[in-house]
């Protein structure tokens, strides 16, 4: 079985992130949504629980944030072209997200965007070259690419 990955977020609004997110791709999980939670599935590998603050407290001792105010993460996904990013943002936009909350980063090899979700979490949809991801940063610099990691693209 492979291994999955469920990102739990506290929000404000759950109904407002339940729409946000089926409109952005995300499928909800009726089995494991109630009025104080909601599972939402990206994929088979990668998943989303959107929880209530008082849900939230029963998860972590630790105060939420305010992401609206602080940055400690930013959620990355893969898409499988240039333009599948680019849709992304447009259905972000669509659906109350704020698009390209940080600068666009366009290199020969990789190309993102991020947006802020309605509940001011930050995420980036990502699209590499298969060639380049394959070889890695310093195998690409060694054949002449001009990406060196810290200091981007050059």
């Amino acid at each position: 079985m492979s291994r999955m990955i469920f990102i739990n977020l506290p929000v404000a609004d759950l109904e407002r992130a339940k729409k946000f997110y089926s409109s952005i791709g995300f499928t909800n999980e009726p089995r494991f949504t109630d009025d104080t939670a909601a599972a939402m599935t990206l994929s088979e590998t990668i998943h989303l629980v959107l929880l209530t603050p008082g849900k939230w407290e029963q998860f972590s001792n630790k105060a939420k944030t305010d992401p609206y105010r602080t940055s400690s993460a930013i959620y990355a996904v893969t898409c499988d072209s240039r333009d599948a990013v680019d849709e992304m943002l447009a259905r972000v936009a669509d659906a109350g997200g704020k698009p390209d909350s940080n600068p666009p980063q366009d290199f020969e090899f990789m190309y993102s965007r991020s947006f802020e979700d309605p509940e001011g979490y930050d995420w980036e949809m990502v699209w590499m070259d298969p060639a380049t991801a394959e070889l890695g940063s310093q195998e690409f610099n060694d054949l002449g690419g001009t990406y060196s990691g810290e200091e981007g693209v050059k």
